[in-house]
């Protein structure tokens, strides 16, 4: 590529080099000349180039001037070589700066009606806006300021007028905004990156003045092209915005109008130019400031809610240099421009976001300051207050209807401007809120606005269960509130954002009074109040409040209340919530009283017996649903219940966050409750419950629930002591859940401090078993479970290993030889041969274990005192063995859980285990062969874990009084479920054969039972195995053979070899008899993929070896 040659730097060299060109185009104005005097004065350098200004535009100007129609592309082409000349270098004339204006408005503007723009080209007409604005851009030092001389206005008009019609009428938005962009540099307004002439205050108020004359004009054709078609694009109505908030801005200035000179009477060398001017009297202003309040309306009402992020950011930018410059001037805007800044203040898009606060700090800074100030800023601010505050009370008067009335991003956009309104008030939210009629209106508006909805029959529908409140970590599970009037979740943060900001400006005393006031007023107001309140000592304390740099006052001072402040609206609020009316409500409906169900459970045509005949199998459906239903009248105010008491528990929470370590004190007289609470049936009370004690724990210092609860159990014990005292006195005091939930959380340092606490428990049980059993079984089901997490089994019982070692034994690979040689000894043994022989070393007694020596150290006349866990669960069991025979059901179902953990807990000491096994042997085989088939299921789990840790010591019970009930069960209902539609799988009988068949196998291998009980067994499970059976049973089914099998593998490779064998075994010598076995050549049968599962994963090797 050749190098670039080098522009011409000497001033006559370059006339010579240009003065050919010059002179031909003067003489023959054509395009091509044209194209070659541009061409060259792009060889000139920029200070060459403006000593040679004046004659290198002659020529040009001279094409423009010629009399007569020009082509388009002729005037294009003169264009763009006087932009090129225009924009690198300087007009220091103001005759050749008037001129050029003059000439090139011209070239726009039609020949027959100069008023309006010519019907020319896009090219030709952005070839000459860009000239037009390298012209206005090119005016050196002050001869930019005599444009705006009163001489001048009627010149200055027609550009304007010219400029705003393009820019209104043309149809291509690259001419558009052009057009604009030259009426920004005009007026001097102009944001590009060029250089600019800055002013002096005396050259503003002159341009104001002279601007003055063009505002309405202005003003209205742009408010058109702002609210025009939306096709126009958004950097149209960026441009158009800019130019009608510099423009008002200039004219309208509140210094301008301030330091105003008197009014001087038009020269008379003026003439009738004079009557253009204006003067900018107070009436004049304030005429002008309605003018402008409708046209703000227009803009801001089609702005606000632009698709595009730069517009709704121009329209910040608008609002910001409005509030700054023309507060006074444009008393009327000021509601309008207030509304549209403080609606972007949670815009989408983080640009605006940013911008908005920035501008709500400055203004909100603007108002505190102006407070300090005496003289007309104190009067000024006065007034900017008195509209904040006259703003917000017609906003919340109006906010109930906007939120009955209005869509959601309506919603939103209201809540959001007032809480613009309140962040720019900053501290003088406080001032406003003594007036009465403020703090009525707001209060009632939030009560409306934040009322639930609580018809939802789930609410009270869901139940909590221990298993929920056991987590060692408490994951957030928060119940979405349901509101009346709005769904969107951003609609309840910006209303919890607004009772926190005017917890943190307002008067904590003041507002926590009306608030109380309005939740003891009435229902109906109660959870709206809490919630507010809740908010309120959040705001207060400084928490999820817009401070530092997103606070408005920028300066920290906004927070009115002491810590001392915080510790008594926090004693005031606690000791409401936590009064007898507002704690103890009622959650749980009459209709699902627990007894009530038992005796639906326990009617004739339901009970069910592994003993009964197949009819009662065959007739168990799906349990049917309580006939009677609750009213809505009580769905409606169980939920209401429900809601107040989570809303209450979160505001517990709420206050220890606030407080910090400082509510350490009130945990004497908060925490029994939130505990009590916790232990609640009602899902979401229990919930929000646990959550406060988590939230509770985090804000006093505590690492867990555990220290928390540990380190306050004195009085919590104390007072779980003289509630179990005066119980039937007081029975809406809940102590035994207190205590329910204290072991659940705690550990076996707590142990030493309960054990008066369940003697007290018992002793209470014993007294008053009618009316309190199921209450005090869900206290001794969380103690039990907890003693078996706090002392897990450590030593094993002999059985258990001696089993181990058999299994293991069993499965040792066989040896042939030596297994003939034992049968020959074990042959000669029964016929009496060699018994004198025998070693005698096989009569010996093996050795004590570790675990009797353990036992056996203390000597045989003394016994070694229990440890005290081993002894609470003793007293335990012993109750459990009375309340087995409960009419309750639902009472039986809690009890057979606790006998089960007592089980576990005592499993390693066998000498308190077995006698206790025994004496509940009676009650526990009544369960399991005639009751309720969900006690079946339970009881069958407590069987499998007694033959777990028992051993050989049910083995004989199991075998007679158990097992051929079972069996027979089995064995009826197999035909039933194998013919049995999806369905069945919901129906209790279902659920007793799986579980019976997922716990029979590995009771049986536990016990060790005989050939004849085994045999029995496998009879029962063998319809199972049939593919027509659900698939969950054919699994469980499977799983007890599998346990079969490690009792006797030849037995039952035999059994299944017997339903289906999958091969013929041809003996390896001729000799030997052929082996015929009953399932050989059977076709393929509904039994035969489970019998080949099972022989494959059980015998493998020798089927394989066999094949």
């Amino acid at each position: 590529m050749p190098p670039t040659m080098a522009q011409i730097s000497d001033p006559k060299i370059a006339f010579a080099y240009l003065r050919p060109a010059c002179v031909l185009l003067t003489r023959e104005p054509t395009v091509s000349n044209v194209e070659t005097l541009s061409a060259q004065l792009k060889d000139v350098d920029d200070a060459t180039l403006q000593q040679l200004q004046e004659y290198v535009l002659f020529p040009l100007r001279f094409v423009l001037k010629v009399p007569g129609p020009k082509k388009d592309k002729l005037v294009q082409a003169v264009a763009e070589a006087m932009s090129h000349v225009l924009e690198n270098t300087c007009v220091q004339s103001w005759k050749t700066l008037q001129d050029l204006l003059s000439e090139l408005c011209l070239c726009l503007c039609s020949p027959t009606d100069p008023g309006k723009p010519a019907e020319t080209s896009e090219e030709l007409k952005s070839s000459v806006l860009r000239c037009l604005d390298a012209l206005l851009h090119a005016a050196y030092g002050d001869i930019i300021f005599k444009l705006f001389d009163p001489i001048m206005l009627p010149g200055l008009g027609a550009a304007v007028s010219l400029l705003l019609t393009i820019g209104e009428k043309e149809k291509s938005r690259h001419i558009q905004a052009a057009a604009l962009k030259c009426l920004q540099a005009l007026t001097l307004q102009c944001d590009c990156t060029q250089e600019h002439v800055t002013p002096s205050s005396e050259e503003q108020c002159a341009i104001g003045s002279t601007m003055a004359s063009f505002l309405p004009g202005i003003t209205m054709a742009v408010a058109r092209i702002i609210t025009g078609d939306l096709r126009q694009g958004h950097a149209v109505t960026v441009r158009a915005i800019k130019i009608w908030s510099r423009t008002v801005g200039l004219v309208m200035e509140d210094a301008q109008l301030q330091s105003s000179e008197p009014w001087k009477t038009p020269s008379p060398d003026l003439g009738r130019i004079g009557q253009l001017v204006v003067h900018r009297t107070q009436d004049w202003v304030k005429s002008t400031s309605g003018k402008l309040s409708a046209l703000l309306k227009k803009i801001i009402a089609c702005t606000s809610a632009h698709q595009h992020w730069r517009v709704r950011l121009e329209m910040v930018e608008l609002a910001d240099l409005l509030l700054a410059r023309c507060s006074l001037s444009l008393g009327e805007c000021v509601g309008p421009l207030l509304e549209a800044l403080v609606g972007a203040v949670n815009d989408e898009e983080p640009r605006v976001r940013e911008r908005c606060e920035i501008a709500l700090r400055q203004v909100s800074q603007r108002n505190q300051s102006s407070s300090d100030i005496t003289g007309k800023n104190s009067s000024s601010s006065h007034t900017f207050t008195d509209v904040l505050s006259e703003n917000l009370h017609s906003l919340a008067t109006s906010l109930p209807r906007v939120m009955r009335t209005s869509d959601d991003q309506k919603k939103l956009f209201v809540l959001n401007v007032f809480l613009g309104y309140l962040k720019i008030l900053g501290p003088l939210v406080s001032v406003v809120l003594n007036s009465a009629a403020h703090l009525d209106r707001i209060s009632k508006a939030l009560m409306q606005v934040l009322e639930l909805d609580v018809m939802d029959v789930r609410i009270v529908e869901e139940r909590s269960y221990g298993a929920i409140i056991e987590t060692s970590s408490y994951s957030a599970h928060v119940q979405r509130k349901h509101f009346l009037y709005f769904t969107d979740e951003k609609i309840f943060s910006v209303l919890t954002e607004i009772c926190r900001t005017l917890g943190y400006y307002g008067n904590i005393y003041l507002l926590t009074d009306h608030f109380l006031d309005l939740y003891r007023q009435s229902s109906a107001y109660r959870k709206q109040a809490a919630m507010v309140l809740n908010e309120i000592v959040r705001g207060a304390a400084g928490i999820a409040v817009a401070t530092e740099d997103q606070d408005l006052g920028g300066d920290g001072r906004g927070r009115t209340a002491t810590q001392e402040d915080l510790k008594a609206a926090v004693a005031s609020v606690m000791e409401e919530y936590t009064s007898l009316n507002n704690w103890h409500l009622i959650t749980v409906s009459v209709e699902t009283d627990g007894d009530r169900q038992d005796q639906q459970l326990l009617s004739q045509s339901r009970l069910l017996s592994i003993s009964s005949n197949a009819d009662a199998y065959s007739n168990l459906q799906v349990i049917p649903s309580t006939s009677a239903s609750s009213s809505t009248s009580t769905i409606h105010q169980l939920n209401s219940n429900i809601w107040q008491l989570c809303i209450q528990l979160e505001g517990v929470a709420y206050f220890a966050e606030a407080l910090g370590r400082d509510f350490r004190p009130l945990l004497m007289t908060s925490l029994y409750p939130v505990l009590e609470k916790a232990g609640e049936e009602t899902l979401l009370v229990s919930q929000a419950a646990l959550g406060s004690m988590w939230d509770i724990s985090k804000a006093c210092g505590y690492p867990s629930l555990k220290d928390l609860i540990n380190e306050n159990s004195d009085y919590l014990l104390n007072d779980i002591s003289l509630n179990l005292q005066r119980l039937s006195q007081h029975p809406q005091v809940k102590a035994p859940r207190v205590l329910t939930v204290m072991l659940t959380h705690s550990d076996r340092s707590l142990l030493p401090l309960v054990g008066d606490i369940v003697q007290d428990v018992l002793t209470a049980l014993d007294l008053s078993y009618d009316h309190t059993a199921a209450l005090f079984c869900s206290v001794l089901h969380a103690l039990v479970k907890a003693l078996a997490r706090w002392f897990p089994a450590s030593c094993s019982n002999t059985t258990k290993s001696a089993r181990h070692k058999q299994t293991s034994t069993d499965q040792e690979v066989l040896n042939i030889s030596q297994f003939l040689l034992d049968y020959r000894k074990q042959k000669e043994l029964a016929e009496g041969i060699g018994i004198e022989e025998d070693d005698t070393e096989d009569l010996e007694v093996p050795p004590p274990t570790e675990c009797e020596d353990a036992e056996d150290i203390g000597g045989p006349d003394t016994k070694a005192e229990l440890p005290s866990y081993l002894s609470i669960t003793k007293d335990v069991m012993e109750r459990c063995i009375h309340l087995l025979s409960d009419q309750s059901l639902r009472l039986r179902l809690k009890v057979l859980d606790v006998l089960e953990l007592c089980v576990r807990v005592l499993s390693e000491r066998e000498n308190e285990l077995l006698p206790m096994a025994h004496r509940c042997w009676p009650a526990l085989l009544q369960r399991l062969t005639a009751d309720d088939p969900l006690a079946v299921l339970r009881a069958f789990r407590v069987l499998c874990t007694l033959g777990e840790t028992c051993g050989d010591f049910l083995r004989r019970r199991v075998s007679k009084e158990v097992l051929p009930k079972l069996s027979s069960s089995l064995a009826r209902q197999a035909p039933i479920s194998a013919k049995a539609g999806p369905v069945y799988t919901h129906t209790l009988a279902y659920k007793l054969q799986l579980a019976v068949l997922q716990g029979l196998g590995s009771l049986c291998q536990r016990l060790d039972l005989g050939e004849a009980e085994l045999e029995a067994v496998c009879e029962a499970c063998l319809p199972y195995l049939s593919c027509r059976q659900p698939i969950r049973l054919q699994e469980a089914c499977l799983s007890v053979f599998r346990h079969l099998i490690q009792v006797d593998p030849d037995a039952y490779w035999f059994t299944l070899n017997e339903l289906h064998c999958p091969s013929s075994y041809v003996p390896p010598h001729p000799d030997l008899q052929p082996v015929q076995l009953n399932g050989m050549g059977r076709p393929r049968d509904e039994y035969s993929d489970n019998v080949l599962k099972l022989l494959r994963e059980e015998f493998g090797s020798f089927a394989e070896a066999v094949d």
